[in-house]
């Protein structure tokens, strides 16, 4: 069906680290992101859209807020690197996932991207907009939970598309503007 694009979401691991959340895996995962763009924006798997994780753990990248305990897998300017060279491996056009991280942390890790310049599309869904809103829902109900979306919720989305406006560049870019896209038509 050519009207129906096909989002990829692939996540790296290493069998042999395990803990996806360690500073040894922070110490691979910009690889590994970097290997899966690039085998899966491969045209034979027929990818739209590579969904796709940040290439480094914000928690070890030096001087963000996300780093709180100190340890460091990466400067930043090595973490704006791993944003660059992942972005440039894939042969679509990318989105991030939040991967659970909190929402302050997953707009850092947004501005980062726009920092480096990363030839990023968006989000899609973002889970860290909306988990803190579960446990709202746990204690007080459906009615809690509308409230806390109508009110932090809604923050959080607007801070979201701010980032984001800075930051995300069309996804028809990618194919050198929204005039050189082929139109396929249907059979």
């Amino acid at each position: 069906a050519y009207d129906v694009p096909f989002f990829l979401e692939v996540l790296a691991y290493d069998d042999k680290i395990g803990e996806e959340k360690s500073f040894e895996f922070a110490r691979v995962k910009p690889t590994r992101v970097k290997e899966y763009m690039q085998e899966f924006s491969k045209p034979g798997y027929g990818v739209d859209v590579l969904k796709v994780e940040i290439p480094v753990n914000m928690a070890y990248v030096a001087g963000t807020k996300a780093n709180k305990e100190g340890k460091i897998a990466y400067s930043r300017e090595e973490a704006k690197q791993f944003f660059r060279d992942a972005a440039a491996a894939s042969q679509v056009p990318l989105i991030y996932l939040s991967a659970g991280v909190s929402n302050e942390v997953f707009l850092e890790s947004l501005e980062l991207a726009t920092e480096a310049d990363t030839p990023f599309a968006g989000v899609l869904c973002g889970r860290a907009t909306w988990q803190d809103g579960i446990p709202v829902y746990a204690k007080g109900g459906s009615s809690a939970l509308r409230s806390w979306l109508e009110d932090k919720g809604v923050q959080n989305i607007q801070a979201l598309n701010k980032v984001l406006k800075k930051g995300a560049k069309p996804w028809w870019d990618f194919y050198g503007g929204k005039d050189a896209i082929e139109v396929i038509q249907r059979a």
